[in-house]
């Protein structure tokens, strides 16, 4: 949820604490991301206080030690997008190692 915090979103410092060195996403649009990219969006202002991403349908599986399979739909701005992420504890922490947005009809 803090990824999807527009305060989080605007600092990369807390962007990158939460980002896995090795973060990848194949986005809803189907472009790939990796750290440095997603960094270029994160920061701008289309997830706003005004302009929330509201989630619904979280779920959440332990497939191995330290890793968390999370799923949930997102709504932003009218669209909604089934959302995938898996989270791996690091020694900073959890941090978010992959991630794919497959929009709904």
């Amino acid at each position: 949820m803090s990824l999807l915090d527009p305060v989080v979103r605007a600092s990369p410092a807390r962007v990158l604490e939460l980002l896995d060195p090795e973060f990848t996403e194949i986005g809803a649009s189907g472009r790939s991301w990796d750290v440095a990219s997603i960094l270029t969006v994160t920061g701008d202002g289309s997830v706003s206080p005004e302009a929330p991403v509201e989630v619904d349908d979280m779920r959440g599986a332990v497939p191995a030690p330290g890793l968390v399979h999370l799923t949930y739909l997102g709504s932003h701005r009218g669209r909604r997008v089934r959302r995938s992420s898996l989270w791996r504890l690091t020694d900073t922490g959890w941090r978010l190692w992959f991630h794919q947005g497959t929009p709904t009809g």
